[in-house]
């Protein structure tokens, strides 16, 4: 067998990458996968998703957050955290991450090629490693999981190290007394409140008129109002003029407001990372952004050319980029498994409180004129909400007032990112109330909470109809 032609190469390594080369290789594919960075997992294991989890929970834990209605516990802050102390768990945690992934490489007898990958022509790929060497392989099928960067607005000074994006702000050499977060989307609003927790003065610009956009309207309320409580504050409808980086960092609102914080956090959105691909020579099209177009099988306009992740955009999530790469080598090489993505995702962003959520919205259901009840219940009644000190948390389900079928599941408070699976798992069997009340839950769980979400719903749907 030639050593240097596959039936798949795939171009990086990150939750796509990694998923879509064992998925091909599990059945009986030969598969080369072509990583630049020094380390696998791309910005999932390095710079986004893991580190950016895993620092949240090391706030919580430094700032006895998760404790703050304990009866007789004082568990807050009792010295200046360091860099050390905060920085150290993710360290460990994305170590750990690519070992994890090395393994799962190998063990599926993934062929891995070290630099950078290009195409030479429809079916051959240069990579040429650092030290300017050139290999060339050549695969019936690629995989473009390349992932994605942080837009860089010209305007900031990111050569000055109090200024962030959210890859390097893993870099930072100090905590600082004060911060500006731009934009207030799910990943300004994640940094923000971690932290605001750790006694940082912050605060968010954001455009719009709201933060986190794509959140129920009730949820995202909910969530300014508790990031507000732990010292957080917004300004809406408004952005960034200018930035001067002196002795002081000085940012020029357009709405004429000065500020001068001890750090600057940039939050604008993200970029495909298809620069050096050579996808002109292969006739695949991308946006201004970077951004590569596909099909539903995931095909570009290439036919045996695929691409999943954050390279192809929204959602772009760690979670469906791994199921879209599944789906795109299941459709590639016929392998009669899934052919495609679930008909509904869950969404989870890891600000204080979390929040989650899958299916409609109350604003999406009223734009389709579809009749619907609303059924809450709150951490505050439930027993284990108690337990944990949650008195601000919420489950809010929407049914079909016809057939009290589910359409969608919102959760604001601890473990809302767990939680929400078990609606998802409803909603994707078009379960509904039935299913709801014939359960017996665990006691005290938060996930009673679906329960007497449930009866709230039908005593609603109730009192509609007298």
């Amino acid at each position: 067998m030639d050593s240097s032609k596959f039936d798949l190469i795939v171009i990086g390594s990150g939750p796509a990458g990694e998923k879509g080369a064992a998925q091909a290789a599990y059945f009986g594919k030969s598969v080369a996968l072509i990583e630049k960075e020094p380390e696998l997992g791309g910005a999932a294991a390095n710079t986004g998703t893991l580190p950016s989890k895993t620092l949240r929970e090391t706030a919580l834990f430094l700032s006895g957050f998760r404790n703050r209605d304990l009866s007789g516990v004082n568990l807050s802050i009792k010295h200046q955290v360091t860099i050390r102390d905060f920085l150290v768990h993710e360290q460990h945690v994305t170590q750990e991450e690519r070992v994890r992934i090395l393994d799962n490489l190998s063990r599926h007898h993934v062929q891995l090629f070290r630099g950078t990958g290009s195409f030479v022509d429809a079916h051959t790929i240069s990579i040429r490693s650092n030290d300017g060497s050139e290999t060339r392989i050549q695969g019936d099928v690629v995989l473009i999981a390349v992932g994605s960067s942080p837009f860089r607005p010209p305007i900031y000074p990111f050569e000055d190290p109090r200024v962030w994006d959210s890859d390097t702000i893993l870099q930072l050499q100090h905590m600082p007394k004060s911060m500006l977060v731009v934009g207030g989307g799910v990943i300004g609003c994640e940094y923000a409140c971690m932290f605001a927790i750790l006694g940082i003065e912050v605060t968010v610009v954001e455009q719009r008129g709201r933060a986190v956009g794509s959140l129920d309207a009730e949820i995202a309320a909910s969530l300014q109002s508790q990031m507000e409580s732990i010292g957080i504050r917004f300004l809406f409808n408004d952005s960034v003029e200018s930035v001067h980086a002196g002795e002081e960092i000085d940012v020029q609102l357009k709405s004429g407001l000065a500020l001068k914080p001890g750090a600057i956090l940039v939050s604008s959105g993200r970029n495909g990372n298809t620069h050096d691909l050579g996808l002109d020579r292969v006739g695949v099209v991308v946006n201004e952004r970077g951004v590569v177009n596909v099909n539903a099988r995931y095909q570009t306009e290439a036919p045996h050319v695929y691409a999943a992740g954050d390279v192809i955009g929204s959602p772009a999530l760690a979670s469906t980029a791994m199921e879209q790469a599944r789906v795109a080598m299941v459709n590639a090489f016929d392998l009669k498994y899934k052919s495609d993505m679930a008909v509904i995702l869950p969404y989870g962003i890891y600000t204080i409180p979390e929040c989650s959520m899958a299916g409609e919205t109350e604003e999406s259901l009223k734009k389709k004129g579809i009749d619907y009840v609303v059924g809450k219940a709150t951490y505050d009644t439930n027993a284990r909400g108690h337990i944990i000190g949650d008195d601000k948390g919420f489950l809010k389900l929407l049914f079909a007032t016809e057939d009290m079928r589910l359409l969608g599941v919102h959760i604001i408070g601890e473990q809302a990112t767990e939680l929400v699976h078990v609606g998802l798992t409803a909603l994707l069997l078009k379960q509904g109330a039935d299913l709801f009340i014939q359960t017996c839950y665990n006691y005290p769980t938060l996930t009673e909470l679906y329960k007497y979400a449930t009866y709230d719903a039908l005593g609603r749907r109730a009192a509609q109809k007298k």
